[in-house]
């Protein structure tokens, strides 16, 4: 008899399920506070940012009620079930993994951007990087703006694949989980710190300083996990 094949399953949705399963035991009731991040974390021994998405998993399938600024509220109306297989297929990477992910690689796009990029390329991106000041968080043309800000730095590069490559990461945040971190945790404040990077990352493309254009967009993008993840 074949046995059937058995799939790891990611951190956060272990946590997400262990948490599922205290509030079905009783141990957090209905409209009652949950510990907070840190102290969660501490109890499964685990890192904070694991812990920020199984609570976003488990407020996108009605189990808990995160309120910002506030706290984590265990939902008045608890779902049957469990965590819903749709989560699951939409998320096959964790937010931990996607901006890891960015970080090496357009650190690397950067660095070729500031080698290759063309002097018109190179007057569009300061021009984007100006407009950009205009957006805050809430405005939809911040993030197709933002967009355009990375996906320009990858043409810059001279590679057609990299370029590619970037919007296929890029889509991945456009994913449900990732937008309703954004929601709870991107606010006028993140957008304006997210634009000083941009002009730093433009002004050493610009340069054509690969090291710093290298490590200013890494800074960057470890700015934008340890704001959206803690």
């Amino acid at each position: 008899m074949a046995l059937p094949v058995l799939k790891a399953e990611r951190l956060y949705r272990q946590i997400a399920n262990a948490i599922m399963d205290s509030i079905k035991k009783g141990e957090f009731v209905p409209g009652g506070l949950l510990p907070a991040e840190r102290e969660l974390a501490k109890q499964l021994g685990v890192s904070r940012s694991s812990v920020r998405e199984a609570l976003i998993v488990l407020e996108m399938t009605g189990w808990v009620d995160i309120r910002t600024g506030n706290g984590i509220y265990v939902a008045q109306a608890l779902p049957q079930g469990g965590i819903k297989n749709d989560i699951r297929e939409t998320e096959s990477f964790s937010l931990h993994d996607l901006l890891q992910a960015r970080e090496a690689f357009e650190g690397m796009l950067a660095a070729f951007a500031a080698r290759h990029g063309t002097a018109q390329q190179r007057a569009a991106l300061l021009a984007l990087t100006a407009e950009l000041q205009q957006f805050n968080e809430n405005d939809a043309a911040f993030l197709e703006q933002d967009k355009q800000f990375h996906l320009l730095i990858s043409e810059m590069s001279g590679n057609d694949l990299l370029r590619d490559m970037m919007e296929y990461l890029w889509n991945k945040r456009q994913s449900p989980h990732f937008k309703r971190l954004e929601r709870h945790y991107a606010d006028n404040a993140f957008a304006q710190e997210m634009n000083e990077d941009h002009q730093h990352i433009a002004e050493a493309i610009v340069a054509g300083d690969e090291t710093a254009a290298r490590a200013t967009m890494e800074k960057h993008l470890q700015h934008v996990q340890q704001r959206l993840l803690g």
